[in-house]
């Protein structure tokens, strides 16, 4: 009896999943109405989650790795400035013998690189504490970005007249920050022999992902260091008259890998700052990496807003990631990864920098005044339109 029962019930659910999808063929209105409802749930979902605010044009990457040795596995990570009608990029480059070094690009519009210089702009002396004989390169040994010395993720800015890059320098499993300089009129004629430094910025073997801001702050040089403070309203600026004398200063950084997860905006835990401060009138814009509690996996970039007079103190903050890590060539490597180290604001737009799945560089835009207008709303901008010939995915 109990069987019967059962194969009437299984025969009832059959014949009546059947007729439904007999109706949703056969008659039209049936599909509209199932559609439109289709439809609407789709609209509110993407209300409440809006989609990537930054938009990917076609041509990316921009950078891929080229048959130079030197940059023959990864082109990632790329520091950006806008200088004399171009943007600039220094970009890290990792080659066969795992060591990273400095590339250089230029572009007029923003989007396509026509100056790639074939030889690396800067390297690091003996990188790993390893003569070259000695060296074995394994990228499952050294995970982090496929390195295991060099100088890794640079970031640029100018201030009176000379431009600064800073870096992690990577060597013999230390991480120290590192910067080096040249004047605005050597960088513009590409005189990448007149660098100097490399000046150590931190004061620890374990220190990632400074920046500086790209002017001094009531006459000093302001570096940001942590994005990471007691109170969730503050990040953590160190100011020094000398750069070279910054190491010497005792100042308290925090490592993002000893804090525990913690709800704070759209994420749950806190990577590093991005890209230098850009200075906009509503405060410095900073763009920083972060990892959230559906995906703790995946890094993905956030949004906010600094107090100009006190750049410690956060205005505003993005409530959900303004790009995250979707698209084809951000996953092909190493999975879910997207890392920006440069940004620039030019004619309007809003250029950010990145690298994909640390192997490739690529650009994401959007209107500069439209995105802080929203940001400061606390809400997610979102555009239709791009003031660019290019197509946008």
């Amino acid at each position: 009896m109990v069987v019967l029962v059962a194969y009437v019930i299984a025969l009832f659910i059959t014949t009546f999943t059947a007729g439904i999808i007999a109706g949703v063929l056969l008659f039209p209105p049936i599909r509209r109405k199932l559609a439109e409802s289709v439809s609407s749930i789709t609209d509110r979902l993407r209300k409440k989650y809006p989609a990537l605010l930054l938009k990917r044009p076609d041509a990316n990457p921009i950078l891929k790795p080229s048959a130079n040795l030197w940059e023959s596995v990864s082109v990632m990570n790329p520091a950006a400035i806008h200088l004399d009608g171009r943007v600039h990029l220094i970009y890290r480059a990792i080659g066969t013998d795992g060591v990273s070094r400095l590339g250089y690009a230029s572009s007029e519009d923003g989007f396509t690189f026509d100056t790639i210089l074939p030889y690396p702009i800067y390297a690091a002396v003996n990188p790993g504490g390893v003569t070259g004989s000695l060296r074995r390169y394994s990228p499952i040994l050294y995970p982090s970005g496929g390195s295991w010395g060099g100088v890794e993720d640079p970031r640029i800015v100018a201030i009176d007249g000379r431009v600064y890059v800073t870096f992690n320098l990577f060597d013999n499993w230390m991480l120290r920050i590192g910067t080096i300089s040249m004047s605005e009129e050597d960088f513009l004629k590409h005189r990448f022999d007149r660098w100097e430094g490399p000046v150590i910025l931190s004061n620890s073997g374990r220190e990632k992902n400074w920046t500086l801001f790209p002017e001094k702050i009531r006459g000093k040089f302001a570096v940001l260091h942590g994005i990471i403070d007691e109170d969730d309203n503050c990040v953590r600026v160190e100011y020094t008259d000398a750069l070279e004398k910054l190491s010497e200063q005792k100042f308290e950084t925090v490592d993002p890998q000893k804090v525990p997860d913690k709800d704070i905006a759209w994420h749950v835990h806190v990577r590093s700052a991005g890209p230098p401060p850009l200075k906009t009138p509503y405060g410095w814009l900073v763009l920083y990496h972060a990892n959230d509690a559906d995906e703790p996996s995946r890094y993905k970039l956030g949004a906010m807003l600094l107090d100009l007079e006190d750049p410690t103190k956060i205005l505003h903050r993005a409530p959900h990631a303004i790009l995250e890590p979707d698209a084809e060539y951000e996953n092909d490597g190493k999975p879910g990864i997207v890392y920006a180290c440069g940004a620039v604001i030019k004619d309007g737009v809003l250029f950010v920098y990145y690298g994909g799945a640390d192997k490739i560089t690529a650009v994401a835009s959007t209107l500069s005044e439209d995105f802080l207008q929203i940001l400061m709303r606390d809400a997610i901008p979102e555009f239709e339109t791009q003031p660019t010939t290019h197509t946008f995915i």
